[in-house]
């Protein structure tokens, strides 16, 4: 499986209906390409409730490691990626959603008294729900009822899904200090994340230097450096690497280019070295990886 994303990392798969722009989908780790799900955003809300296993999940700068009965908030247009911890899997569930469905219309209450600082707050990107906390206990368990839901089909689905939304809000705009220090520097740093990511996704089978990746931002390359990996917890250069291997993973399942062929037009300077980097990667060889996907 791989994640439909364009060319500004934007998710374009379709999040429920403009009727009801709910989705409840089971998502596992292994069901991916490379075992992980790959940075993105979407204008949705996230909610993440692990079922079995664990998953490293970073959410802009901020790393989480969930494991089964924990649960993530993740806000709209905000970068996230996800892998297992130890090249372990993970199940999970994810109820993404539209904030309109919860505010109605632009500008009602339900928006601007209750909704629009939290979604507009770059500060506020994600919550880690626990168990032992008791309001994240009742997100956790409205979760739950939303997963029955999805499994049960009651008549009155839709309108039970959406009283469950509505109930975690509640718990979050209650419980939630909203800290408004750094805001415009937050937003400022992820904006600047995603331009490089879209420059890497745009350029990563030609040569790519850290000058030029530093002149999408109009950082020096030192400050450029230390941005990037302060926000993604890898270098520039590890992140072009990565990606490299994992759009090299379709030419090896649906073409019959050689090792050497994909190696070239995914930017790597020999094959040898593009095997080298995809076994790190993946742990096993690119042939071996095209034997076992065929």
């Amino acid at each position: 499986m791989r994640l439909q994303i364009d060319r500004e990392k934007k998710e374009i798969k379709q999040h429920g209906s403009y009727e009801f722009p709910v989705l409840v989908s089971y998502e596992r780790l292994s069901w991916f390409d490379t075992g992980e799900f790959p940075w993105h955003w979407h204008p949705e809300i996230e909610l993440t409730l692990v079922m079995e296993g664990e998953i490293v999940y970073q959410v802009n700068d901020s790393l989480y490691h969930l494991k089964a009965g924990e649960g993530l908030f993740c806000n709209t247009n905000v970068l996230h990626s996800g892998h297992g911890e130890r090249s372990g899997d993970c199940s999970y569930l994810s109820v993404t959603f539209h904030p309109r469905l919860l505010y109605g219309y632009r500008s009602s209450v339900v928006q601007t008294k209750y909704m629009d600082h939290i979604l507009k707050n770059p500060s506020l990107a994600s919550i880690h729900f626990v168990p032992e906390v008791d309001w994240q206990r009742q997100v956790l368990e409205q979760m739950e009822t939303i997963r029955l839901l999805d499994r049960e089909h009651p008549t009155s689905e839709e309108l039970q899904i959406q009283i469950a939304l509505l109930q975690i809000w509640k718990e979050i705009y209650e419980h939630v200090e909203i800290d408004g220090t750094g805001f415009a520097e937050n937003g400022r740093d992820t904006e600047r994340i995603r331009r490089i990511m879209e420059y890497i996704q745009e350029h990563y089978a030609e040569k790519i230097t850290l000058e030029e990746l530093a002149d999408q931002i109009h950082l020096c390359r030192s400050e450029s450096c230390r941005l990037f990996k302060r926000y993604m917890k890898e270098s520039m250069f590890d992140y072009l690497l990565n990606y490299r291997v994992e759009r090299s993973l379709e030419l090896l399942r649906h073409s019959a280019l050689d090792v050497t062929q994909i190696a070239g037009q995914t930017g790597f300077a020999s094959p040898g070295y593009y095997s080298r980097i995809f076994k790190r990667k993946m742990g096993c060889t690119p042939l071996e990886y095209r034997k076992n996907h065929r």
